[in-house]
């Protein structure tokens, strides 16, 4: 397993833009993809996006292409999402979580399934 806590989440406008980060521990960071969640108020959680282990692969929701970015440091094991243009309806807790450490190198997991641990979250409130 591997333990992650996210940073970075706050009160903005609609078209602010907010940078979340998602700081992990041990050292199996690089052999896991990344991917952040959230779940907004009365609905469940959502894969928002991921990333594959080295970065060359990633996915987002529809809601979200063109405005959110899905980084990585390995080094620092880290993984950031970059929220730009956001809305009322990005409001939600937003959840690092990591794969399993036996994931193919090159694929950015999309089920709930790959992912087998999680950080405690985030508040992010777009106001209108």
């Amino acid at each position: 397993q591997v333990q992650l806590v996210e940073s970075g989440g706050g009160l903005v406008q609609a078209g602010d833009s907010l940078r979340l980060s998602c700081a992990a521990s041990g050292r199996t960071f690089r052999s896991r993809a990344m991917g952040w969640f959230r779940q907004r108020p009365g609905k469940e959680r959502e894969l928002v996006s991921s990333i594959a282990r080295f970065g060359g692969t990633t996915y987002y929701d529809d809601s979200v292409k063109g405005r959110f970015t899905i980084s990585r440091d390995n080094a620092l094991n880290s993984v950031y999402l970059q929220m730009d243009n956001l809305k009322p309806e990005d409001t939600a807790v937003y959840y690092c979580a990591a794969s399993t450490d036996t994931i193919n190198s090159y694929r950015a997991p999309i089920n709930d399934y790959d992912f087998t641990s999680w950080g405690q979250g985030t508040q992010v409130t777009v106001s209108s």
